[in-house]
């Protein structure tokens, strides 16, 4: 069974849209979360990463077909920090730098290439574009996770992308922003993490990351763990209430047996004997319960055991 943020990753390339400019947001967003930089001779290039076959093609593809340069063959890598096999591929020649430059990854001064941090603005200028962007980054290093519908704890959603560095993170948040989706950074050893926790933010992210068989699992799951919750809240109620009616039930009878054993219940007026021959027949009996059976307000039979109580504390102090 594939989890979650598979089934999120398999629909964002399934129904992956857009030309030249979303394909190369996305193959940018990818190289800054599942890729590095390599180079050889004069030639930058970039190696990527991935545990999904599914993910790898869609990327060779993209970089084969929309943009004419050639990549290396695939190959299986342990990964050293989950100790799962990833395929690797790479693409170093002469097209690769410019790729690399067009995708914002590289820049050039007088002084000659160096790294660029920072999220290319031209990449995100358009709404399409900037979703496609967070598709990459998503594909190459997100992951949701969804609670047990079950379970009553009001935690478990978690949305999360992982980046090399913490400038690129921050802009990403930025990208996430112009949606109206608040992000969180947080540093985790060496990667930024851009994570969401909410329901309304993960909503609003699988929506526009084009995900909405998985949105309509997320909502599912919402409602059932809301139901689920509700049903708690009344069992606790009702645990509570019967927890109430049994204590004042303990205390009634203890103050009966108290007079039965003093001075007697044959002592009590007529409507005092019938309260704790009633009690007495039966312990278990709400308060509104035994007043019906005695065709008696609750209010009456509430007044009538204070006065059984009262009685009873001053015979048992006396």
């Amino acid at each position: 069974m594939i989890s979650f943020t598979e089934e999120i990753k398999s629909e964002i390339i399934k129904n992956f849209t857009g030309g030249r400019p979303c394909a190369l947001a996305a193959l940018s967003a990818f190289i800054r979360t599942s890729g590095s930089l390599i180079k050889s001779g004069g030639d930058y290039g970039f190696e990527l990463s991935t545990e999904s076959e599914y993910t790898a093609h869609f990327f060779a593809d993209i970089i084969e077909h929309h943009f004419g340069t050639e990549i290396s063959g695939f190959s299986s890598r342990s990964d050293l920090s989950s100790g799962r096999d990833k395929l690797v591929f790479s693409c170093v020649n002469g097209n690769s730098t410019r790729l690399l430059r067009d995708a914002g990854i590289i820049g050039e001064d007088e002084e000659g290439l160096f790294v660029n941090f920072s999220i290319k603005q031209e990449l995100v200028d358009s709404d399409e574009c900037a979703e496609a962007y967070i598709k990459g980054a998503f594909l190459g290093g997100g992951s949701c996770t969804l609670p047990d519908s079950l379970s009553y704890s009001s935690t478990g959603y978690h949305f999360e992308v992982v980046f090399h560095n913490k400038i690129t993170a921050g802009d990403f948040c930025d990208i996430l922003c112009g949606f109206d989706i608040l992000a969180k950074l947080v540093m985790r050893k060496d990667s930024a993490v851009i994570y969401l926790k909410s329901i309304e933010a993960i909503s609003a992210a699988l929506s526009h990351i084009g995900a909405k068989k998985s949105l309509d699992k997320l909502r599912v799951v919402a409602r059932e763990r809301d139901n689920a919750n509700n049903e708690n809240r009344v069992n606790n109620c009702s645990v509570s209430n019967i927890d109430k009616t049994v204590s004042a039930s303990v205390k009634q009878v203890q103050a009966i047996e108290i007079i039965r054993s003093t001075i007697g219940l044959q002592s009590l007026d007529e409507n005092l004997f019938s309260v704790a021959e009633g009690r007495l027949a039966d312990k278990n009996a709400s308060m509104q319960e035994l007043a019906d059976r005695l065709k008696i307000s609750k209010s009456c039979l509430n007044h009538r055991f204070r006065k059984l109580m009262e009685m009873a504390k001053q015979l048992d102090e006396g």
